[in-house]
């Protein structure tokens, strides 16, 4: 054998098994098999199946007795207790950079690590320990689960966050109002556990980012406006929890509301007005005095559907509606209205005034379902008239609004015209008013032939 070769043989066992060599691989973290960087792109049951396995950081450390670089013990740090990958991986990647320090730091499993402990204690505030954490995790000394179950207890998850704001929306919302945010906010607690995200994870891991997703989710698969509801629903969803210090800010304030074009409904031209009424009056009764209390008394069909037997008083010509998020307001039935209301003394006065194809009757169903109820009905009118979705039972509303400001306009300036109208309406300000004037073109100039010469 020559010596050249001998003399590499000696230099190879001095170049690999010295102390010049280091004495630890680089920390890695185990996700159940997959590649993290590759998460959104596998399956949901791929997904699944990494997650039931046990995460972890592991390192090898080069055993002084035999020089070899040695597996040590995994370093889980409570991270297997949460069911997504969020949180798993955000507790690992802290606990590997920290674990990364500590051996450049010098530490080794193998050593009696006190003056590292000392040397860290004097190097940072009192705030940053959670390299000694790790020390204690590897050590085997740490009372690191106690201090994770510590800091689980002040973690406010998405299950608590969501029960505690519909607690107390359902306190301060109508029945009707609270069952439809209650719909839409549980709709968005479902998308979030579709994703990454579980019952236990902390409310502040959904960031305006991941609303900002599920906002644009509804957008493609509905519409702006429904996305701009959806909005402003999840405003208020988080603002609650602002208000009970559970998160620092409202960040859906920062999103952008989208440009929507309002749907309004047309006005009827009288001949149609006169064909429906001749129409239901030879055959439904009940949903004809229903539409007169929109055209004579200017209720919106919701508020009609409020209404009790006890809110109608005949005697004192006084309607007594319940409101949407106000008071009662009280509004007066006209003579023209007057003429067509049934006496209903002797049904129950808690009975809904308007029930199930007639009056004063028993009917449990909710004010929402009411009124979809007597839209269907009236979809069935619009059929047999060929009438298109532009046309709806407000509709009776515009056409009756218009026709009042046009007649009183012809005895009144403008602003007196308005300032009645305001008082029939029920509109708060001369603005919405005048926008709402505009909206159905209730303002129509005269025939203008004389200026065209």
């Amino acid at each position: 054998m020559s010596s050249i070769f001998l003399l590499l043989q000696k230099v190879h066992r001095k170049v690999h098994v010295s102390s010049m060599k280091s004495n630890y691989s680089e920390p890695k973290i185990y996700t159940g098999g997959v590649d993290i960087n590759q998460w959104s792109k596998l399956s949901r049951a791929e997904q699944k199946k990494a997650l039931s396995k046990h995460w972890y950081v592991h390192y090898r450390f080069r055993n002084p007795d035999t020089g070899l670089l040695t597996r040590q013990t995994n370093i889980k740090g409570g991270a297997n207790r949460y069911k997504d990958r969020r949180s798993r991986y955000h507790i690992l990647k802290t606990l590997k950079e920290s674990l990364e320090f500590l051996l450049s730091e010098g530490f080794s499993p193998y050593e009696d690590n006190t003056k590292l402990i000392e040397k860290l204690d004097n190097k940072f505030d009192a705030k940053e320990n959670l390299k000694e954490e790790v020390i204690n995790s590897v050590d085997y000394n740490s009372n690191q689960q106690v201090q994770s179950q510590q800091q689980d207890q002040n973690i406010i998850t998405i299950n608590d966050a969501f029960e505690l704001v519909l607690t107390l929306k359902k306190q301060v919302m109508t029945e009707d109002s609270f069952i439809k945010y209650r719909s839409r906010i549980n709709k968005f607690k479902a998308w979030l556990l579709e994703k990454e995200f579980t019952l236990k994870t902390s409310i502040t891991d959904v960031t305006k980012k991941v609303v900002v997703e599920y906002l644009n989710q509804r957008l493609i698969e509905t519409s702006a406006r429904n996305r701009n509801n959806i909005r402003i629903d999840l405003s208020s969803f988080f603002q609650t929890l602002k208000d009970n210090d559970v998160i620092k800010e409202n960040f859906i304030k920062d999103i952008n509301k989208l440009k929507t074009t309002p749907v309004r409904n047309k006005s009827f031209t009288p001949k149609q007005e006169a064909q429906i009424f001749k129409h239901l009056e030879e055959t439904d009764k009940v949903l004809l005095l229903f539409i007169k209390f929109i055209c004579y008394a200017l209720l919106r069909p919701i508020e009609i559907c409020r209404l009790k037997v006890k809110d109608v008083d005949l005697e004192d010509k006084k309607i007594y509606v319940k409101a949407k998020n106000q008071p009662v307001k009280i509004k007066i039935i006209p003579d023209f209205l007057l003429k067509d209301i049934p006496n209903l003394e002797k049904y129950n006065p808690n009975n809904p005034f308007f029930s199930r194809d007639s009056f004063g009757q028993e009917w449990t169903s909710k004010e929402s379902s009411r009124k979809d109820y007597y839209s269907k009905q009236f979809k069935k009118i619009k059929d047999d008239f060929s009438l298109g979705k532009d046309y709806g039972l407000y509709s009776f509303r515009h056409t009756y609004i218009a026709k009042m400001y046009n007649n009183l306009s012809k005895n009144h300036s403008p602003h007196a015209t308005k300032s009645k109208l305001m008082q029939i309406t029920g509109h708060t300000s001369m603005d919405g008013l005048e926008n709402y004037l505009r909206s159905i073109d209730a303002a129509l100039p005269e025939d203008y032939s004389n200026l065209l010469n």
